[in-house]
């Protein structure tokens, strides 16, 4: 036998023997090799506004379009989102500059918008829409340079750089569209290191544009599909005017660098970019605040009551609180079975399944399975993770109602299973509806629909039957006062007080 310590020995040198493994920060996602010259597909996602809130497919507006048209089989949470993931006719091979390349028709011949086109490219410029594009799952960023501080601008001249998601469709002057038709493609990659004899391999890391409105006279294309750009300071915008039709040339250009960004850490840019919308410091601080607030009263609450509670349910001390005063003469009704038991025990049961259902996946996004690479991941998580808490929904909203003395359990369970989700589906039936009718990208697709109706009956019901048998064949709860037989006489109320007019 050995002894302890050279147990511990030989089980060092049985670790150190072990051959090493290499991991990465997305589960179930492998980075993608590229040699120089191999082809970096660029495809688009969708068109998001922040003032309206209506995500439209890339080919909702007149842009080139590729030979055949191919749409990536999406996910649940992507097709939610409102993604529609399509190919474009971008030639982009890893390590290969271009200057500048037109990108549909012949090289002299310019594309034209008709009058209808003309006016939903100016629609979308007004509404602020941006263009997500991504190459290799990275999501394209516009970067922005300011100084920091304007009084020292000419003493430092040192810049703070921010990226913001997508790039603008345009801008506007006055009254006055332009349209951004040039976009500057600049992609960065890490150089893996391999062994002398063999092919250097690469791994986008990050993937920047630079858009660009350039008039159509100010353009020289040759038959190569080449072209050359102008002078920045020599060079006018690229007008869309929504009252007639409009002529331009849509090019791009790609620029390739070299980054030190390991391909674990491509995603610490983007995770970092800022968000004018969302004011996360403000929600933050109002959200510690609610709970330190109510962690105190709480405490405060729970010291002044657990003595009258006591006191309550001394038998000997009926007469005394026969002489309580204010709120503390319910204290032998609060705990009374409600006139509907089952609508109260269904309404918690459903709170119980949104409760687990957002802490799971809390837990699991914290453990960096939910990681933004995996697009939809999160939606998708979700929606499965409330089917399969329908268990433990049904399990407390069973014991509640046999608590409250109810007697139909089946039915209580279909009024479980349905009524919560039942009142979500209609409402967002409804205004799917209405972004059906804007053609919209967000509105769910009748197939979608179908699916989640099968899901909810199919996986949800089954369990929340399952958790409200179990539940309901529990003793029920222990309530901490004891409830008066005779119903305290509640006096009738002024008008003003009616539940239906306050």
């Amino acid at each position: 036998l050995l002894l302890p310590q050279e147990r511990l020995r030989a089980l060092l040198v049985l670790l150190a023997l072990l051959p090493g493994t290499g991991s990465f920060y997305v589960p179930g996602v492998a980075p993608i090799n590229f040699h120089r010259n191999d082809p970096v597909e660029i495809k688009a996602v969708k068109l998001t506004s922040s003032r309206t809130q209506l995500p439209y497919e890339y080919y909702s507006l007149p842009f080139c379009q590729p030979t055949k048209i191919t749409y990536k089989a999406e996910n649940l949470g992507e097709v939610l989102r409102g993604d529609r993931i399509v190919n474009t006719p971008f030639q982009v091979s890893m390590n290969v500059e271009k200057k500048c390349e037109v990108l549909c028709n012949l090289p002299n011949v310019p594309v034209t918008l008709t009058v209808e086109q003309s006016k939903l490219v100016a629609e979308r410029i007004r509404e602020d829409y941006y263009v997500h594009l991504i190459a290799d799952n990275l999501p394209v960023a516009t970067r922005l340079e300011f100084y920091s501080n304007r009084e020292e601008e000419e003493k430092k001249k040192e810049k703070d750089v921010q990226f913001e998601h997508g790039y603008r469709l345009g801008f506007m002057d006055g009254n006055k569209f332009y349209l951004h038709n040039h976009l500057s493609f600049i992609l960065y990659y890490h150089r893996e290191e391999v062994e002398e004899n063999q092919e250097p391999t690469y791994r986008v890391v990050r993937f920047e544009v630079i858009p660009q409105s350039i008039k159509l006279e100010d353009l020289k294309a040759d038959e190569k599909s080449m072209c050359i750009l102008p002078e920045a300071t020599g060079s006018a915008p690229q007008e869309i005017d929504p009252s007639k039709e409009n002529q331009l040339l849509f090019t791009y250009s790609v620029h390739w660098e070299e980054s030190d960004i390991k391909w674990a850490s491509r995603w610490d840019t983007y995770l970092t970019m800022s968000d004018v919308q969302i004011h996360w410091f403000s929600i933050i601080n109002s959200v510690v605040v609610v709970f330190f607030l109510s962690g105190i009263l709480s405490m405060i609450i729970i010291r002044t009551l657990r003595k009258d509670i006591a006191n309550y349910n001394k038998e000997d001390d009926i007469e005394d609180t026969m002489e309580e005063s204010g709120w503390k003469l319910v204290h032998g009704d609060v705990f009374r079975p409600p006139q509907y038991p089952m609508i109260l025990s269904s309404l918690l049961g459903s709170g119980i399944q949104l409760f687990c259902m957002v802490l799971i996946v809390i837990f699991v996004a914290m453990l960096g399975m939910l990681s933004p690479s995996s697009r939809g991941a999160l939606m998708t998580t979700a929606c499965f993770l409330f089917m399969f808490m329908g268990v433990f929904g049904g399990f407390f909203a069973g014991r509640l109602y046999r608590t409250l003395k109810g007697h139909r359990w089946k039915k209580g369970a279909f009024c479980t299973a349905t009524l919560y989700p039942g009142v979500v589906f209609g409402i967002c039936f409804v205004l799917n509806c209405f972004i059906w009718g804007k053609h919209s990208s967000g509105a769910v697709p009748f197939p979608t629909m179908v699916a989640l109706l099968c899901m909810w009956f199919g996986i949800s019901l089954p369990l929340v039957y399952l958790g409200y048998y179990f539940g309901f064949r529990k003793q029920p709860y222990d309530n901490p006062v004891r409830t008066n037989q005779i119903p305290r006489q509640i006096p009738e109320q002024r008008w003003y007080m009616n539940k239906f007019v306050g």
